[in-house]
């Protein structure tokens, strides 16, 4: 195949979230990109902006130095790839001894100290130590509670690069601006929330990175995806596919996803791993966990066979297979008579099985004993949790709750002003609850990953605390197959 012809001086430069390659002539196709060394550290051109990436001028240009996304650009007559690829484009160029200008890269190496001391316990120290064996870029699973904010300052401070740390929610937005600006004792800048100020070190959301990465993406070298993952979904791996940071760091206590994707072309692979079972007792709380069977009276169990008789006939009828026919159901649902039954019945076999009357006993009972403990309800949906709160006289915090409203409402907790909270799913992450000892989960959904959450806001370790959670399932009911599907985990065996 014949090789590009090198028209003028190489330069690299940041464009909409994809790097433009100016100085190579167009050709008809490029060759596969070969594997180059992965231990060459920092994937970055020597020097500041405008800095020459060799000093070998006049090197050759073979396809091979073109990473595979590689793509023309007829209407600017450029080569361009995706900001992602901008660490393989710079180390294909160096390996080759071809000269460039890297006019792409706008972030700054930072003095960063961090203002206090502390010696890191032996996994954090071991999982920086696996991250950056791998180039600085991979996924550092941690649980709940294990510190892993902590190993993201320690990574900061190692690679000494302008950082953006992307969270999913206003409320970790708010938690690592405090932490960083504690840790650094440096201006944090906050992209998000109603705020647009961005610094060398930044805060955003996975909303507000998506959209202003196309603009934003050549300002940081190294960028940290707090609760990772939520990347791959489509909108938000976008935004990492845009942004040129070649440092990536990836930190989630549950990184399986239902759709099976993964994380290494956003941020790289699993780099450190460990589990609840692995740190409980000796860097996490140790823990219980109690399985409550929930029986329905004669007159519940009735109305549920009824109504899931009808559900299920439907869904025979139809040929619908749950749960990939979900989409399905609620099309034809509305289509019929027939079907409008159908939908009011799975809402009313569901409401039987997931806030059965026996449950609500059950939970008084709980709640009386462990009045002097520190307590999280959790529900699958916001009617039962209204209907708890009206009921026991209890907080409720729902995506309706107002922040300063909310915010109250955790505050008390933790300095033990209130004794329980009841939620739905907006306290499964992203929340510090340090001193909440009792999970009491009524209802949920089927993922493992919830699950492991809601054990998770429970086993942050103070002196003598052992954490308990109580998962209560209505016998004889789909619940029970649910149940057993979220406990699929080492922390639940």
């Amino acid at each position: 195949m014949t090789e590009p012809v090198r028209t003028a001086p190489i330069v690299l430069s940041f464009q909409g979230g994809t790097l433009r390659i100016e100085g190579v002539a167009p050709r008809p196709a490029l060759a596969p990109a070969g594997e180059l060394d992965g231990s060459a550290l920092p994937a970055e051109a020597p020097g500041g902006d405008g800095a020459p990436g060799s000093a070998a001028e006049g090197a050759p240009l073979d396809p091979a130095c073109l990473p595979a996304s590689c793509r023309w650009d007829a209407r600017e007559r450029v080569y361009r790839v995706p900001a992602i690829d901008y660490a393989e484009l710079v180390l294909r160029l160096r390996a080759r001894g071809v000269a460039f200008t890297d006019a792409a890269r706008k972030y700054e190496a930072l003095p960063l100290e961090p203002l206090a001391k502390h010696d890191p316990f032996p996994y954090q120290r071991e999982a920086l130590e696996a991250w950056a064996g791998r180039r600085s870029r991979g996924v550092v699973v941690l649980p709940t509670g294990a510190g892993k904010t902590f190993v993201a300052t320690l990574a900061i401070a190692a690679r000494q690069r302008s950082t953006l740390v992307v969270v999913p929610t206003l409320d970790l937005l708010n938690q690592w601006y405090d932490g960083l600006s504690a840790a650094f004792g440096v201006p944090i800048g906050l992209l998000g929330g109603g705020y647009h100020d961005v610094l060398d070190l930044t805060v955003t959301t996975y909303d507000s990175a998506h959209a202003h990465m196309d603009r934003l993406g050549a300002r940081f070298g190294l960028v940290i995806f707090d609760e990772c993952h939520h990347l791959p979904s489509p909108s938000y791996a976008l935004a990492a596919k845009m942004c040129l940071a070649p440092f990536r760091l990836g930190l989630t206590a549950t990184p399986e996803r239902a759709d099976g994707r993964g994380y290494d072309d956003l941020i790289g692979p699993i780099v450190f791993r460990r589990e609840i079972t692995e740190l409980s007792g000796q860097y996490l709380a140790a823990y219980d966990v109690v399985r409550l069977d929930v029986p329905l009276s004669e007159d519940e169990r009735a109305a549920y066979e009824a109504a899931r008789a009808v559900y299920i006939g439907f869904l025979r009828a139809n040929g619908i297979r749950m749960p990939e026919g979900w989409g399905q159901f609620i099309l034809l649902s509305s289509q019929s008579d027939a079907g409008r039954r159908a939908f009011e019945a799975y809402r009313r076999q569901r409401s039987l099985a997931l806030c059965a009357p026996g449950k609500i006993d059950v939970l008084a009972r709980l709640l009386h004993a462990h009045r002097a403990d520190r307590t999280l309800v959790f529900t699958e949906d916001n009617a039962t949790v209204y209907q708890i709160s009206r009921q026991f006289l209890l907080p409720a915090i729902t995506h309706q709750t107002k922040v300063k409203e909310r915010s109250a409402i955790l505050e008390a907790f933790n300095r033990g002003a209130l004794s329980a909270v009841v939620t739905s799913k907006v306290l499964n992450e992203g929340v510090n609850v340090p001193e909440a000892n009792v999970a009491i989960v009524l209802s949920g959904s089927g993922s493992v990953r919830e699950h492991v959450q809601r054990l998770g806001r429970i086993l942050r370790r103070s002196e003598n605390k052992t954490a308990i959670l109580y998962e209560l399932v209505a016998l004889g009911t789909s619940e029970q197959r649910v149940s057993d599907k979220r406990r699929e985990h080492v922390a639940y065996q």
